[in-house]
């Protein structure tokens, strides 16, 4: 298949109409040269929303589709995958069928983190890719994000050549729990917060330590350590406030997952050296909303960024009182006190950034940065600490087990 330059804006069509589809379509407000033309998912009264919010928004003239194949037919170019995590494959195989018979004339693929529930199933999706040359792009906002991007190249272009290059980097992610209902289904998910949330953390801090001349696959992990843990969402009350929540598929007294995750990951360095990725993410934060945490070290520099650092504060007293949101800040968890706003949190915390790529990429037939293969090495080292925590010792890599691996909650 060929990718030829395309002189026209790159026709979107979105597989899912859920909290992170809307996330990304407002990002879309910053993106030049890209249209949302069409939307599927199986809830009718959420695709409708979606493609109507999209018309209001002037993004495109954006249709909603009944079907799948109805919307792999019509005039798009390249497919934003942003549904559930159990039905990727089965919804890759069916792109990658229409593109083959000649139903659909898709192009390229993205697709939101993480990439896949399993290596084996990680592997399949790059392989259903790559079997029909469709150009293929791996969800990752925070590698994305301003700060994010800012900071590595500053660091890069004035620290390491003076004092050599990184050997520590910390990321965090924490807040109080996701959106939907089958984030919190081991089965549907692929585990817990270790598989939602620290798939993001390894790939920015990978991102980070990585000089920019050189693949991420010049990082070569040695060995993990991982440990999860359940801390809040299994006591009683508040068991009892998920099942009252999402009914009796969530019932974390019966099926849980795990709410904290800690990880460390060595690195064999080119040179030989040694570098460390230190990783947390939880379920269990009760603050102003999503934080995000990151530090970098080398020789003789630091580099540290906070989402919730924000330049923009606002305080509401005992006086003011007003309904659940979260028009301040993601995951926000009150309405009254002290509280930071994230002025522009699609570009904050990277999807401005990702779609701008992920489009000016496919609409000049490139590879974007993070590609599947990328997606695939993320979710082979969260199969390894998922392994490492499971069998309580450290898990040298590489591991021939993890083809084969999935996590507890997924056997159940």
């Amino acid at each position: 298949m060929t990718h030829d330059k395309l002189g026209r804006p790159l026709r979107i069509g979105f597989i899912g109409s859920g909290f992170i589809a809307r996330f990304h379509a407002r990002s879309f407000l910053s993106v030049r040269n890209a249209e949302i033309r069409g939307v599927y998912s199986p809830t009718a009264a959420n695709r409708d929303a979606l493609a109507r919010d999209a018309r209001a928004l002037e993004l495109g003239d954006c249709t909603a589709h009944a079907t799948l194949e109805s919307l792999l037919a019509s005039d798009i170019d390249a497919i934003w995958l942003l549904s559930p995590n159990d039905t990727r494959i089965e919804t890759m195989r069916a792109i990658v069928a229409a593109v083959r018979e000649g139903r659909s004339r898709v192009r390229a693929i993205a697709c939101e983190k993480p990439l896949a529930r399993s290596l084996a199933e990680a592997r399949t999706m790059l392989g259903l890719a790559e079997s029909v040359g469709l150009l293929h792009g791996y969800l990752e906002n925070q590698v994305f994000a301003s700060g994010v991007e800012r900071g590595k190249e500053i660091v890069w272009r004035r620290a390491v050549p003076a004092a050599g290059r990184p050997y520590l980097a910390r990321a965090a992610e924490e807040h109080s729990g996701p959106h939907e209902a089958w984030f919190w289904q081991g089965r549907r998910q692929g585990g817990g917060v270790l598989s939602d949330m620290m798939c993001h953390s390894i790939e920015v801090a990978r991102y980070l330590l990585a000089d920019p001349a050189e693949s991420r696959d010049a990082l070569r992990p040695v060995r993990v350590q991982g440990h999860i843990a359940n801390l809040k969402w299994t006591r009683p009350l508040h068991a009892a406030a998920l099942k009252a929540r999402y009914g009796a598929d969530v019932d974390f007294t019966r099926r849980p997952v795990e709410d904290f995750a800690r990880g460390t990951i060595e690195l064999e360095l080119p040179d030989g050296g040694t570098a460390v990725i230190e990783a947390t993410t939880s379920w269990a934060y009760v603050g102003a909303g999503l934080r995000l945490d990151l530090d970098l070290m080398g020789p003789e520099y630091s580099l540290k960024a906070s989402t919730l650092d924000s330049g923009l504060k606002v305080f509401f007293s005992r006086a003011i009182s007003g309904t659940d949101g979260e028009d301040l800040v993601e995951k926000q968890n009150a309405e009254q006190g002290l509280m930071p706003i994230v002025e522009d949190e699609a570009g904050t915390y990277g999807y401005t950034g990702e779609n701008r790529h992920m489009v000016e990429c496919f609409r000049r037939g490139v590879a974007p940065r993070e590609t599947f293969a990328d997606g695939v090495a993320v979710v082979e080292l969260v199969m390894a600490l998922y392994k490492s925590a499971e069998e309580k010792r450290m898990l040298n890599l590489p591991d021939a087990s993890l083809e084969t691996y999935v996590p507890p909650a997924m056997r159940d």
